[in-house]
């Protein structure tokens, strides 16, 4: 069976307009240079279970996890926390997303201040996202 090549042209033509048209509009994620500063762009403060997390026991039953909602609590109350709360999946964890132009080295530093991540609780890793849809 011979297969014309015209359709697959097509589909690899539009692939392609699409990845240049994407690559205009945003950084290459190796440019840390890059401020995308029309974009929405927060940094999501990611936790999952550290060295002294105790395996079964009930996640509000950690000891030290009241001192970590109490913490997050304070960047809430500040106005500077968007959402937050807990994976309630069997890996755990949760996330916390804070409101637009909380900057880089500041969520950062709050995130390192938890009590729950200097006592080895929890991780907490600083990611980067894009709000990219959104209701108006």
């Amino acid at each position: 069976m011979r297969m014309s090549m015209k359709p697959l042209l097509t589909v690899a033509l539009g692939i392609a307009a699409a990845g240049a048209a994407f690559a205009q509009t945003a950084p290459a994620a190796s440019d840390t240079s890059a401020r995308p500063s029309p974009r929405d762009v927060r940094y999501v403060v990611f936790h999952a279970p550290g060295p002294k997390w105790a395996p079964g026991t009930a996640m509000f039953d950690q000891p030290g996890i009241r001192e970590h909602v109490e913490h997050y609590g304070r960047l809430l109350k500040d106005g500077k926390l968007e959402l937050g709360g807990p994976h309630l999946d069997a890996r755990g964890g949760g996330m916390m997303v804070p409101v637009a132009g909380v900057t880089l080295e500041e969520i950062t530093r709050f995130a390192q201040e938890d009590p729950a991540v200097r006592s080895g609780l929890l991780v907490a890793e600083v990611r980067p996202w894009l709000v990219g849809l959104r209701r108006p």
